[in-house]
This record gives C-alpha cells, sequence and structure tokens, in this order.
C-alpha cells in the first residue's frame, strides 16, 4: 500500500511504500534569508516530513541538493554540515539548476528509510 502526505491537484509532499520515504523538493517559504537561512528552514522541512513518516535523518539513504547558483555552495554545506549526523551521511548529490521560483537558492530532495 502506498501512503502520501500533503496530497494535492498536482504532487505529494511526501509517498511512503515498502518501508521507504520519498519526499518531493523542499523548498524555503522566507525568501529574503541567505543560503544558509533558506537551508536551515529546508532541512527543518525534511525533518518534520521524517518525523510524520516515523523515522529521522539517520535513516536517509539519499539526498539530491539543487542549487541555483554554485556559489552558495559553501554556505550549504554549512547548514548541511550542522544537521547531519556524523556517521549516518547518506549518498548526496549536489547540482546547479533553474529553481521554479527565482527566490528560491535552494531544493532538497530526499529519500529514507522508515524502520
Amino acid at each position: 500500500m502506498i501512503q502520501r502526505f500533503d496530497t494535492g491537484p498536482r504532487m505529494s509532499e511526501m509517498t511512503i511504500f515498502n518501508k521507504v520515504a520519498y519526499l518531493s523538493g523542499q523548498v524555503p517559504e522566507d525568501t529574503s534569508a541567505d543560503i544558509v537561512g533558506q537551508t536551515e528552514q529546508v532541512l527543518a522541512a525534511i525533518d518534520e516530513l521524517l518525523r510524520l513518516a516515523v523515522t529521522d535523518k539517520t535513516n536517509i539513504l539519499r539526498a539530491e541538493i539543487f542549487l541555483a547558483d554554485m556559489a552558495d555552495f559553501a554556505g550549504m554545506n554549512q547548514a548541511w554540515e550542522a544537521w547531519v549526523p556524523a556517521g549516518a551521511t547518506p549518498a548526496r548529490a549536489t547540482v546547479q539548476a533553474k529553481l521554479a521560483k527565482p527566490d528560491w537558492k535552494i531544493e532538497i530532495v530526499i529519500t529514507a528509510v522508515v524502520p
């Protein structure tokens, strides 16, 4: 059975199937923040979705990070490294991409195990 969370006409914020949670791309709400602030907002949204899935960041399998500007790579990593658990870092890719809204500096997609 597939579980869907925060389902709308276009997408669900998260789906779970076979004990794997697939999060949609998470983006910041306060776009006035710098890259560190926007990354922290996105990571907090990820934490909340993982909580709803009854899992946490120690169970993340893969992270896909999209940056509007690779000049923000160091600032994003500052927030990421403060958040990600030592010894439980997931597979990760970071790419530059044109995001759907010009004020977004970052979008993160997560796949995690639901124990």
